[in-house]
């Protein structure tokens, strides 16, 4: 088992997870709707890069 020879400071502990945030989703529009979605995901209405690819829930 691995056990560390000296304290870890606090500064270096934060050091550490400066990278570990969370970022926010990017969103996309999409050129034939207009409708709003995730990149790389379709859109809610069931349109992925300007063509429909299911049917939507309302249809």
């Amino acid at each position: 088992m691995a056990v560390q020879k000296n304290k870890v400071t606090r500064s270096r502990r934060n050091m550490r997870r400066a990278h570990d945030s969370l970022t926010k989703a990017t969103i996309s529009t999409d050129s034939e709707t207009g409708e709003r979605h995730r990149r790389h995901h379709m859109s809610p209405d069931g349109f992925y890069k300007g063509r429909q690819i299911v049917q939507g829930k309302d249809d």
